[in-house]
Parts: structure tokens; sequence; C-alpha cells
């Protein structure tokens, strides 16, 4: 689980009310009083205190099997302009994808170290994956994530290979080495592949978008390994991946 490891004495209450939301994270809820404290170091009483006051507001919701995120949050968030914009640009490209495939597929964004998920269909045979809208996963284990950290410019790309690169399966490329020959491929190709790096017996074919010359998302398609078959997938990714980014130019 994620923890705060920063000395809370020093925070405000904004800080701390955020320390509070993020604490709901991964799944939203539910949490008990005594998990929000110990996530966010904070004492039992100032936790109740934040979660009464963002009970009062909407941001949390308080049932009998605990707190969860409250629908105000959504309500926000389904308006922020950037993942607004591009999920409206990039739905019917995702549509469109999904019938060609009938396979899972995602949409992403950077967010630092990591991919974050704006949008996912599922496929008729979906299998188990560790993604989902408003989760994150490293960059180095995904194939939107490898898509969105080749067309990131050189200066982020050599912060990543120089930091530790975190593992989710065996097969996750953890040599900056290997990355580094990978992300020259997906530059080379356009696309980015990654097989059971995120998840064991899956994998997935990543293509980037951009808006007015930068890399903003990727799209990809993600199916179990049995059914992996790149030269029939690929063409629908990339050609996805440039109607996304030509509405995205459009609509500046």
């Amino acid at each position: 689980m994620r923890s705060v490891t920063r000395n809370t004495d020093r925070l405000s209450m904004l800080e701390k009310s955020w320390l509070v939301l993020d604490a709901f994270r991964p799944t939203g809820g539910p949490l008990r009083l005594v998990d929000v404290a110990e996530r966010c170091h904070l004492a039992k009483t100032t936790a109740f205190r934040l979660l009464t006051e963002l009970t009062e507001i909407g941001a949390v919701t308080r049932r009998e099997s605990g707190y969860y995120l409250g629908r105000r949050l959504f309500e926000l968030g389904s308006i922020v302009p950037l993942e607004r914009d591009l999920r409206h640009a990039a739905l019917p490209f995702m549509h469109d994808l999904y019938e060609a495939t009938h396979e899972t597929i995602h949409l992403g964004v950077r967010d630092g170290l990591d991919v974050v998920y704006v949008e996912k269909i599922r496929g008729h045979e979906s299998f188990s994956l560790p993604s989902r809208v408003g989760g994150r996963l490293p960059l180095n284990c995904t194939g939107v994530g490898k898509a969105l950290l080749a067309y990131s410019g050189p200066d982020f790309i050599d912060q990543v290979l120089g930091r530790p690169l975190r593992r989710l399966t065996p097969h996750s490329i953890i040599d900056a080495k290997r990355l580094e020959e990978a992300i020259g491929q997906i530059q080379a190709a356009g696309l980015a592949y990654e097989r059971e790096e995120a998840q064991l017996g899956g994998a997935c074919i990543a293509a980037p978008v951009f808006s007015d010359g930068a890399v903003v998302a990727a799209l990809s398609v993600s199916v179990p390994l049995a059914r992996f078959h790149p030269t029939r997938l690929a063409p629908a990714v990339k050609t996805a991946a440039l109607g996304v980014s030509r509405a995205l130019t459009r609509s500046i």
C-alpha cells in the first residue's frame, strides 16, 4: 500500500486534506478511519476532522462499510480540460479500434514516471489486467508507457534511464540498456510492444498520440498472449492513434 513519508506536522490543512483524498488510491474505498490515519501518518483525531469536513462538501462519502471517495470528485474530474478534450477526440477512434479487434483498448497520459489511464474499453473476452481508469503504472512496464516515454524528449528519457526501474512481472524491463534499445526501436517504428511486462499472459501494442508536435497520450490494444498477432494489430493501432492526433489538431 502507498504510504505518506512527508513530515505531516509541517503541512497546511489543504495539503493534509489532499493526503486524505490521495489515501483512497487505488480503489476509492472503503477505508476505515484507522486506515486513513495510518496511510497519511496523521493522528486519528485529525484524520476524523478532515474526513468529516470532506464528507460535508461531498468529496468523501461515509457508508456502513467505511469511507469512499465522493461523487463530487468524479464530477470535477470529468471536466478537467485536457483529459476531457482528449477523451472526446479519442473515443470514436477507440471504438473503431475495438470493433476491428474486439480486444481491450487503453488511452493513457504521462504523469511523472507513470502512465495514468484516462479511458479503457474492455474486450469481449477480456483477461485480468492491472490497468483501470484513473490508475497508474510505471512507464517502463506498459506499451502505452513506453510509447509515451519514447517521445517525451531526450532529457526526460535520460532522467528515467538514470533511475532504478520498477518491475511488475519477471519480464518487466529493469535494465537501462535494454530499455534504451527498446526506446530506439519505438522511435523507429512508431509503435511500442509489450509482452508480459505488466501482466503475465498478456501483451499489447501502443502508438503515440500527438498534438501540436508534442506527445500528449498513447493508445493501445491489449490481448492475451495466445491472441497476440502484431502484423494484424499494429496497423489498426497506428491508424487509430493517427486519427486521434488529427482530431486534436483540428480542435486547436
